[in-house]
């Protein structure tokens, strides 16, 4: 893994030297001190950090937290603040910002080192929830994987019923079984084998083997009524004299 960078937002260089000099000590790589909002808004711009410590009380034209509210603008960098003053109202200023931490000043060592692996942690687990929530479903020639509980889990086209899409989603309605996966359905569509899948509706996705009953509006698969489109039964009614 590489090296964390952390940028150090503090007008009191004495306690920003020290800072840099701890965390050094714990492997990570301290990128610059600035002592300025103004300043650290354009040293990102730049030097992109994995995370800031923010002073809350900085001395110029931006205090931490109108730095903070600048710097997420653009960056979805983490904050820990560092404050010498815990009273209510710095607080509530500070948590609308969402920070990771907050470290009062005087600190121990051992508070920046958890504080700092938190966050770490943290940020580490949102990427991963991420890489989860954008994995594709893998199309095989008789079967799709999707994800499901943080496993991929094979289903078999046969089984699949139809797809009904839900916004940003689209769930997959199969025997005994539901997946909902984070995806239009216009882009699995085009993913999907189309000598077993058809678009009926704007809303809907088939398994043509699956049909039982096609009425003038509507099919109907394992007794639910699906809405059919007057274009796409007539594309219908071709595919299933095909087949």
């Amino acid at each position: 893994m590489r090296t964390i960078k952390i940028l150090i937002v503090e007008d009191e260089m004495i306690i920003a030297a020290n800072i840099s000099l701890q965390l050094s000590n714990f492997g990570y790589e301290v990128t610059g001190i600035v002592p300025r909002g103004e300043d650290a808004l354009i040293y990102i711009k730049e030097n992109q950090p994995d995370i800031v410590l923010l002073d809350i009380q900085l001395k110029g034209e931006l205090d931490g937290v109108e730095t903070a509210q600048l710097m997420q603008k653009e960056y979805n960098i983490p904050i820990i603040y560092l404050t010498g003053n815990a009273d209510e109202t710095h607080f509530n200023r500070a948590k609308s910002t969402n920070p990771y931490a907050f470290i009062s000043k005087p600190f121990k060592k051992f508070d920046l080192q958890r504080a700092i692996e938190l966050t770490i942690t943290r940020l580490q687990t949102k990427i991963s929830d991420t890489e989860i929530k954008n994995t594709s479903p893998f199309i095989l020639s008789d079967s799709i994987f999707v994800r499901h509980h943080e496993k991929m889990v094979k289903v078999v086209i046969q089984d699949i019923l139809y797809i009904e899409a839900e916004r940003n989603y689209c769930r997959i309605y199969s025997k005994g079984k539901e997946f909902l996966l984070v995806m239009t359905l216009k882009d699995l569509d085009e993913k999907l084998p189309s000598a077993h899948f058809l678009r009926i509706h704007r809303s809907f996705i088939v398994n043509t083997s699956q049909i039982d009953e096609v009425a003038g509006s509507h099919v109907v698969i394992a007794k639910k009524a699906i809405p059919i489109s007057k274009q796409l039964r007539i594309e219908l009614m071709k595919r299933l004299q095909t087949i």
